[in-house]
């Protein structure tokens, strides 16, 4: 029987009240000097990761996967990953924690991007080439601009963001042969399903769907994303859905009722309790307490 994997909000911090930032960074010795160079395997519920390792050494635990970790490299989580971490002493380099909501990804090829965000990758840096340095050079911009808690930096933290996690899933296709990249068949199941959750789920398509499009049974789905996001395929597709609606809320002025209607609710009111059951806060509470935190 598979040991419960606990969730975190950050490195040893239980997850529980919303959070009051969108974008937190820190070094990574700041937090993992705490505990000993090792943090033992969790996840995240609401965020997205992003570690630079800049010197040092270690591994990089993806559920039952153990990745050596050669600086310079980036590292991304997304949420729900079991994953953990073994760093040397001399490591050195940052994390960041993006909430979900605010991890803008661009319309063109949003479908790879999307299944490259969808399970945890270690990418390698070669600074001998453009692209790495521009990365290394983008994420240190990007801690700079979080250090300085500057005043609406919003946008350029999003645009060093969105930049930095572009080239580096470019670098990581072409340095391990695209789509055929090494990753397990599940895995590559699990792309498969981002791209078509990102396609479909406006139209509300059961997990049964889904399960038919990859040729597999819907409880052999359902074990494939358990196994490797810790949450079931039905949770997965609504995770979607409130994802795309934090969004609108977050970053329009459109009322609920319309975001509802874009998201495939006929009934607003039904929209409202979807959103409530996920979140514990109602659409208009939730965009409330985003605009009081901005």
């Amino acid at each position: 029987m598979m040991r419960s994997i606990p969730t975190y909000d950050l490195y040893g911090e239980k997850a529980g009240d919303s959070p009051d930032f969108w974008l937190h960074c820190e070094t990574i010795p700041s937090r993992s000097s705490l505990h000993h160079w090792e943090i033992g395997l969790h996840r995240h519920e609401q965020f997205f990761q992003i570690l630079y390792i800049e010197a040092g050494s270690g591994d990089a635990v993806f559920g039952n996967d153990i990745h050596p970790i050669v600086p310079p490299a980036v590292i991304t989580v997304p949420p729900f990953a079991r994953h953990g971490f073994r760093f040397s002493k001399d490591i050195d380099g940052y994390v960041f924690t993006v909430l979900t909501s605010h991890l803008k990804t661009m319309p063109a090829d949003h479908s790879r991007f999307g299944e490259w965000l969808a399970v945890p990758r270690l990418t390698g840096l070669r600074m001998e080439h453009a692209d790495s340095r521009y990365i290394a050079e983008t994420l240190h911009r990007l801690a700079a601009e979080t250090a300085a808690r500057r005043t609406g930096p919003a946008d350029l933290c999003e645009a060093y963001l969105t930049a930095a996690l572009r080239l580096t899933a470019r670098l990581f296709a072409a340095g391990r042969g695209d789509e055929e990249d090494g990753a397990s068949e599940n895995e590559r199941r699990l792309n498969r399903l981002a791209g078509l959750v990102h396609q479909h789920f406006r139209s509300h398509k059961p997990a049964s769907f889904y399960a038919q499009e990859l040729g597999i049974s819907p409880t052999h789905l359902n074990r494939i994303v358990k196994h490797l996001t810790g949450r079931n395929t039905q949770s997965l597709i609504n995770g979607k859905l409130i994802d795309e609606a934090q969004r609108e809320l977050l970053f329009t002025q459109i009322p609920v009722q319309e975001i509802g209607y874009r998201l495939g609710f006929s009934d607003p009111a039904y929209f409202s309790r979807f959103f409530q059951t996920n979140t514990g806060l109602s659409p208009r509470q939730w965009r409330l307490a985003q605009n009081q935190r901005a």
